[in-house]
């Protein structure tokens, strides 16, 4: 399996409330804790993550 590229969220927050998103992979968005790399990964279509972040707005 191809690795996702993680990158901290821009809206992560100093105080440890973070995750990082990968969008390297064409069809997946992948979403994770950044304090448990290695814990599960949320993984989304590029319409649910829209979706998602839209209902945050």
């Amino acid at each position: 399996m191809t690795e996702f590229n993680f990158v901290k969220s821009s809206y992560s927050s100093s105080g440890g409330e973070c995750i990082e998103v990968a969008r390297n992979l064409p069809g997946t968005i992948a979403v994770r804790d950044s304090k448990n790399p290695d814990g599960p990964i949320l993984r989304l279509t590029p319409t649910t993550w829209a979706e998602f972040t839209a209902s945050l707005r």
